[in-house]
């Protein structure tokens, strides 16, 4: 699976960073997220599927990899 945030979309809302600590990282200056790799670790599939759904912007979107 990968992960991807829109920074046009982002308003830094941080609730994916809440969600998904360990996949999503926020910028210092506008806070801002962005994933700390574009390949979610095995195990983090469902915390990041969470974020995804709290996203109030709708700035993070999966795709699955084969």
């Amino acid at each position: 699976m990968k992960v991807r945030v829109d920074q046009a979309l982002c308003q830094g809302h941080t609730l994916c960073a809440m969600k998904a600590p360990e996949v999503f990282e926020l910028d210092d200056v506008d806070g801002h997220s962005s994933p700390i790799s574009p390949d979610v670790p095995a195990g983090q599939e469902s915390q990041v599927m969470n974020a995804v759904r709290s996203c109030p912007e709708r700035a993070i979107s999966v795709e699955e990899t084969p």
